[in-house]
Order: C-alpha cells, then sequence, then structure tokens
C-alpha cells in the first residue's frame, strides 16, 4: 500500500509508476510518473479528490479498502482526462452513495469519456463549495491546466490546494514530498514545457486566481506535494512571464554534413558573443528536453537539409513542435542546405505561424558552405547579437 498521511484526516493515495516510459503515446518519461488522489475525512461527510489511471485502478482501489474508508460521499474530478478520473466509474460500484463533482463542462467530458450517469454527476461552477463537518472544500475554475474543464480545490482549514495537472511533474520517486529540488524543478518545467505552455497566457490568469488564497502545501496529482508551495509559484511566475534568456536553442538535422558545418559554426561564434547555445539533434530526440529549452529561449533557430523540395522529416516535425507549443521566444531564423533546388525554408516558415516572433533572414546554402556562406552566417549571429541586446 502507498497511502501517506498528509495531515490529520488527510490522505494521499499514490500508484507509483516506475516504468512507464512514454505518455499519450507521445512524451517521454524518463523518471516514470505518479498519479495521485487524496481522502479527505470529514466529521461529516468524506471526499476522494480524484482517481488514478485506469491501469493503476486495481492499485488505487486496494489501498482506499485497505485504510478502512467505509464511505465516501464525494468524488472530485478537477479533470477529466482519464489518468485523473478513469478510475471514477469503479469508485462509484464501491461506493454507490457516492457523487461527482466537477465543472459543467467536465460534467460533459465525463459522460462522454466515461459513460458516468449524469444523476451521478454535481456541478459545482466558479468558486463553489461543500462542507464536510469540519472541513469545507472550495473549488476554482481554473481553465485550460490544460483542457478546457480544469479546476482546483482548497482545503480551507488546512490551507491545502489540491492542483491536478497544475503545478504537476512526471517523477516517480519513494516519498510524497521533495527530496531533491533541483531535479522536481527540472521535471515541474519540463511538464509545464509539454503541455501548459501553449496556455501560457491564460495561466498566468490562474496564478492570479489562486495568489489570493494562503497556501501551505500543494498537492497535485502528478508529482511530490509541495511543502514549500512558493517554490513552484516562483517558478511558474518566471515561465509563464514574458521575459526570455539571453539563449539560442537549435533543432537540427544534417544529412551529409553540410547542415552540420552550418550549425557547428554557428555555435562558434555565438558562444563567443557570449550567447548560450542548446542545440538538438533531431535524430537523437528527447521531445521533452527540447520542449524545456523552448521555454525560456530569445531565439529559435531550425536547421535542415532539403529533402524531396522540403525540410527533412525530423526539422519539420521539430517545427511543427515548436508551433504547436507556442514558446514565447522574440526571434527565429532557419539554415540548412540543398543539393537542386526546394522550398525548404518556405515551408518551415509556413509551420511557425503561431509565434509571435520577428523572422531573421535565413541561410540556405547549395552544397558544402563556402567562404561567402560562412559570411552570411556571421551576419546571421551578429543579428541575433544585437537583438539579444535589448532583452
Amino acid at each position: 500500500m502507498t497511502t501517506n498521511r498528509i495531515k490529520e484526516g488527510i490522505y494521499t493515495f499514490r500508484s507509483l509508476d516506475w516504468d512507464r516510459r512514454l505518455f499519450d503515446e507521445l512524451i517521454p518519461l524518463p523518471d516514470g510518473t505518479t498519479y495521485n488522489s487524496y481522502f479527505v475525512q470529514g466529521s461529516r461527510k468524506n471526499a476522494l479528490i480524484d482517481s488514478t489511471d485506469p491501469q493503476k485502478s486495481d492499485k488505487l482501489i486496494e489501498d482506499i479498502r485497505e485504510s478502512g474508508i467505509e464511505k465516501i460521499d464525494y468524488i472530485i474530478a478537477n479533470h477529466a482526462e482519464q489518468d485523473h478520473s478513469g478510475t471514477i466509474p469503479e469508485i462509484l460500484n464501491l461506493f454507490p452513495e457516492a457523487n461527482v463533482i466537477c465543472t459543467k463542462l467536465g460534467k460533459k467530458f465525463l459522460k462522454e469519456l466515461l459513460l458516468i450517469p449524469e444523476d451521478k454527476i454535481e456541478i459545482m461552477e466558479t468558486q463553489g463549495e461543500i462542507n464536510l463537518g469540519d472541513k469545507h472544500l472550495k473549488f476554482i475554475k481554473t481553465p485550460w491546466v490544460h483542457w478546457p474543464e480544469t479546476m482546483v480545490t482548497y482545503l480551507k482549514e488546512e490551507k491545502i490546494l489540491f492542483s491536478c495537472d497544475f503545478f504537476g511533474s512526471h517523477l516517480a520517486q519513494s516519498s510524497p514530498y521533495i527530496s531533491d529540488k533541483a531535479k522536481v524543478y527540472e521535471a515541474a518545467k519540463r511538464y509545464y514545457a509539454e503541455i501548459m505552455m501553449p496556455f501560457r497566457e491564460i495561466i498566468k490568469k490562474n496564478i492570479e486566481k489562486i495568489s489570493e488564497l494562503e497556501i501551505d502545501l500543494i498537492a497535485p496529482s502528478h508529482g511530490p506535494i509541495y511543502q514549500e508551495p512558493q517554490f513552484i509559484l516562483n517558478a511558474y511566475q518566471e515561465w509563464v512571464g514574458d521575459s526570455v534568456k539571453n539563449e539560442v536553442v537549435i533543432p537540427y538535422v544534417s544529412m551529409h554534413g553540410s547542415t552540420r558545418m552550418m550549425v557547428d559554426y554557428l555555435i562558434d561564434i555565438l558562444i563567443k558573443k557570449d550567447i548560450t547555445v542548446k542545440p538538438f539533434n533531431l535524430t537523437e530526440l528527447d521531445l521533452g528536453e527540447l520542449a524545456k529549452a523552448l521555454v525560456d529561449t530569445a531565439t529559435i533557430i531550425i536547421a535542415s537539409p532539403t529533402v524531396l523540395k522540403g525540410p527533412h522529416p525530423e526539422a519539420f516535425y521539430a517545427a511543427y513542435l515548436t508551433n504547436v507549443l507556442q514558446p514565447k521566444a522574440r526571434f527565429a531564423s532557419i539554415i540548412g542546405s540543398y543539393g537542386w533546388g526546394g522550398k525548404m525554408v518556405d515551408m518551415i516558415k509556413g509551420t511557425l505561424t503561431n509565434l509571435d516572433v520577428e523572422l531573421l533572414k535565413p541561410v540556405l546554402i547549395k552544397g558544402q558552405p563556402a567562404e561567402e556562406d560562412y559570411r552570411m552566417i556571421d551576419h546571421l549571429a551578429d543579428s541575433i547579437y544585437e537583438k539579444h541586446k535589448s532583452l
């Protein structure tokens, strides 16, 4: 049983997924993940906050039974995605007197995704509240962290924010609390980059909503509990803020070495100008590491050879990924090579339409870079240097 007492009458059931290496068939999980549920025992009524992934449903049901819980009156669904809601039908079978509480849109999703009967779902809209007796749960709508129906739950007496995906991290560890701040910071930043970053402007408003609360603990549904809430709140303020760092991210791929020669030369010039460079060889891409680097960078340079008149598929994928994640970068450019022609630059440009960036003059060369080609890269590096002066 992986059950931990947080405070009197408050417990966490943690489903540890040490070996999971891919989430949503898309996101790499180098450190596994956890699915956290929370049980709040009141003097009159009890509530379970979020459930677990269907693959771990047996574990959660086992933990609930071994804990001796005799009744659950409310199942709080902060988020309808299945890794948090997927076990709700089984819990309803175990505790048929329970009702599910969620937002109006959450109700629609739970009915569609899990076929939960409509009469088992109660809607608690903006800043609704339920009374458990000696404890009160307050609900605050926080849409787009990271689906449109999401909310957070605040336990007023103990000042605990149950934030579900908000402030989460994919990190399996023995302790329910942070044991390594640096590791949790990187895991939380990676998590933010992969699923939260496209909603940066909305998340700013959600942070403002919860800043009005007095919070002693933040208990997410992935990763460890924050005993120092300001640690993750400060990090999120930095990530969603408008400032960028003196950094250049370069996702690249090279088939016969020409593009790689251009990338290596650009890296050396930028480093000499005291600009931090983060290159990513797309043939060995860890999507999460690239996404994390995009959070703070001022400039993105996509480097690709030309394949069948267009960009290399890996470079095209990197451009697509960058576009959907919508980082706050201010500048972008494209460099690469070709053999006899094509529209590589135009195709990548057309993929970056979501970015609010100034496009610096691309550098496209034929074959292996010659002296005049290196001079064009010098000009690009000078442009980046001048632009970064204003950061």
